[in-house]
């Protein structure tokens, strides 16, 4: 006789879905991060960083904006900005405006960076992105994740 509280409920089709999606996202991410760290000696929170910082006008974001760009919460943000102007990618600057306001702002050499690891994230992404396609059990997955591709 099985006991209806220690018996777990069987996954919901959108349980399989997101289970599928975060072993994509785990194998991809960590094909990424490798890929970065060797040949360009970041890792892959560093890039996503230096992404949004390069993307902004004028290359700089609130802490809090960056965090929440980059999925991180602010003392993990604080962390990698640390690490950023350490490696003379990024520095902080307080907002003129706001004494309590700190922006995070790339340098030349972050944005030099970041544009040499681009074209390793767009190969290493789209290569990961076909080898898992290939993958019976993801490959609907990757299918419904490129089709929903913006124009």
């Amino acid at each position: 006789m099985t006991d209806a509280a220690t018996t777990p409920p069987a996954a919901t089709s959108d349980q399989a879905v997101w289970d599928r999606v975060l072993t994509l996202h785990t194998r991809v991410e960590r094909e990424l991060a490798t890929a970065l760290q060797r040949r360009h000696g970041i890792g892959l929170s560093e890039y996503r960083a230096l992404e949004n910082l390069a993307a902004a006008p004028p290359g700089e974001l609130r802490m809090q904006e960056l965090a929440d760009s980059i999925g991180l919460g602010q003392s993990s943000v604080t962390r990698l900005v640390e690490r950023l102007k350490g490696a003379g990618y990024a520095f902080k600057d307080l907002c003129p405006e706001d004494k309590r306001g700190v922006y995070a702002v790339i340098t030349d050499e972050g944005r030099s960076r970041y544009l040499a690891a681009r074209a390793t994230y767009a190969e290493v992404l789209s290569g990961a992105l076909n080898s898992h396609g290939a993958d019976p059990a993801l490959a609907a997955t990757v299918a419904a994740l490129r089709s929903a591709r913006p124009a």
